[in-house]
């Protein structure tokens, strides 16, 4: 089988762990640190957004961003994303990793800076344009997706690689931490420099002229660590993967990698006209992907989206957890900026202590136990904290039982990154052909998105009070948390069922993953690819 495995891809699969491999990490990782950063920050900005535009003269209770600004505001980076996966995905496997990862970087960097400009002071207006750049930010986030998670797959060996893409997406950890920490710094500096009474001793007060920069500052500081990194994004060579086995390039190929690997390696030019009469190139809808990898594909799409539904409907559930715990005292007692800042020191919380130990547990044992393994074990234990959460839910929401709660959601968090919010991310990443990964990829995250959006919004809804006089402000009644975690149990146990669709990737080379370099018996049929060639 490895009779015409080319070097230069054999080479890249047994590299021992380098220098490179780990610039690659960051370089890769920071889109999903801003991407993180920016999700993490939007939760902390619309409270104070409420306040500043959306005040009423007299109301008891301070100004709240309307539900369809909020869903708006919170959800347009979600359709941002998902469009740019799918479009971006595409474009990868078309014009090659490397040119579309500095587009897609540009746009970030753009549009995260644009965010905290808006044109005209008036609420409308800064909403829409607020909703407008983060439209665009997420476009230039979802590209990061599948091309991140391509290139750290195609440029690591075979023994480290789940562990490698795993390391790319924990930097969405750091990101967490960055936006908690940094929207602590500027709230509690603001707060000391512009004092103010809270809010049921004046309302008007409550809310300094200067907390309009605040929230400018927190989400523009969010194009930094990208801008760093663009640098380097350029330096860095096409994947060989690419080159060879889609451009047909291998003598750029071994070349681009002697200087990353240093050492030699050959060209093989005969060996790729071999690999392209073996293979059929067969497209992404014809009946030949529908056989290989149509379950595949399947199980990827399904699982990550029931995992986003779970995911984000408790990163949106977490700020009335806490208000319902008392972690954060009731809005009217505070002034604006010190809102923000409790919020954010409470989610720092939270991030500290499960989301992020989550995520190197993955990178610790993903090439040890497996993808498989983890998933299950994770979609397994988010199933018992949700109805642990859900049926005692009377329990817990009595003041002496706020720790035993804060825990079990903790655990829940730490299980769905120590689990399918890692693994539906790596393996999509490792099982189709490389002139279709990136694609793949990027279909599997936007159907990701796809539950993000059910689970941010739909539980929006959802977990209102059953009683009208009890809901938040314009909003339906809904069925009540209590049931919401149910659903939410349901949907984990589904995940669990789903993932037994995706096969197992640990150890093996990419090209035997995807079935590339195994001889068909068709390759009568096969046309050496053209389209793919073309372009160069």
């Amino acid at each position: 089988m490895t009779g015409n495995k080319l070097q230069v891809l054999d080479a890249l699969d047994v590299a021992k762990t380098q220098w490179y491999h780990f610039t690659a990490i960051i370089i890769a990782g920071m889109g999903f640190f801003t991407d993180a950063y920016d999700l993490f920050c939007i939760s902390l900005v619309t409270k104070l957004l409420g306040r500043i535009y959306y005040h009423i003269d007299g109301a008891k209770k301070p100004g709240s961003l309307p539900p369809n600004v909020s869903a708006a505001v919170n959800g347009v980076a979600f359709c941002g994303t998902l469009t740019g996966q799918l479009f971006f995905g595409w474009l990868g496997d078309k014009l090659g990793r490397k040119k579309v990862y500095g587009m897609t970087l540009m746009l970030m960097v753009l549009c995260s800076v644009a965010s905290g400009l808006s044109f005209g002071s008036h609420p409308k207006s800064v909403m829409s344009t607020l909703c407008f750049f983060r439209f665009w930010l997420g476009f230039g986030i979802g590209g990061d997706y599948p091309l991140s998670a391509t290139i750290m797959s195609e440029y690591a060996n075979k023994k480290t690689r789940g562990a490698f893409i795993a390391a790319v997406f924990a930097m969405q950890g750091f990101g967490i931490l960055a936006g908690g920490l940094f929207a602590i710094t500027v709230s509690a500096a603001f707060k000391a420099w512009f004092p103010a009474p809270p809010y049921e001793v004046d309302p008007v007060g409550s809310t300094v002229p200067e907390a309009d920069y605040v929230w400018r500052i927190i989400l523009m500081v969010g194009a930094l660590p990208a801008a760093l990194t663009y640098y380097w994004r350029l330096k860095m060579p096409e994947t060989a993967r690419y080159t060879a086995l889609v451009a047909k390039d291998t003598k750029r190929a071994a070349s681009d990698m002697s200087k990353v690997l240093q050492m030699d390696i050959e060209a093989e030019p005969e060996k790729v006209t071999q690999l392209e009469l073996d293979k059929s190139s067969y497209g992404l809808f014809s009946k030949e992907f529908a056989i290989r990898h149509g379950l595949h594909l399947l199980g990827t799409t399904t699982t990550w989206f029931l995992l986003d539904i779970a995911f984000y409907s408790q990163n949106l559930f977490q700020k009335d957890i806490f208000s319902a715990i008392g972690w954060i005292p009731p809005a009217k007692t505070m002034n604006a900026l010190e809102e923000v800042y409790r919020i954010a020191r409470a989610q720092t919380m939270i991030a500290l202590c499960s989301t992020v130990p989550g995520y190197w547990f993955t990178v610790a044992l993903i090439d040890i136990i497996g993808r498989f393994a983890i998933q299950l074990i994770g979609f397994f234990f988010m199933t018992v904290f949700m109805f642990a959460l859900a049926i005692p839910y009377e329990h817990w929401t009595h003041k002496e039982n706020r720790i035993g709660f804060v825990l079990l959601y903790s655990f829940t968090f730490f299980f769905a990154n120590f689990g399918p919010n890692a693994t539906t991310f790596v393996v999509p990443a490792e099982i189709f052909p490389a002139r279709l990964r990136s694609t793949c990829h990027g279909i599997s995250a936007a159907s990701g998105k796809l539950g993000a959006m059910v689970g941010a919004f739909g539980f929006l809804y959802l977990a209102q009070n059953k009683d009208k006089a009890k809901t938040d402000a314009g909003y339906p009644p809904g069925i009540g948390v209590k049931n919401s975690l149910i659903v939410l149990g349901v949907i984990n146990a589904l995940g669990f069922l789903f993932t037994f669709l995706v096969p197992e990737s640990k150890g093996k080379s990419l090209e035997e993953m995807s079935g590339e370099n195994q001889n068909n018996g068709e390759s009568g049929k096969a046309q050496p690819s053209s389209s793919s060639s073309s372009n160069h």
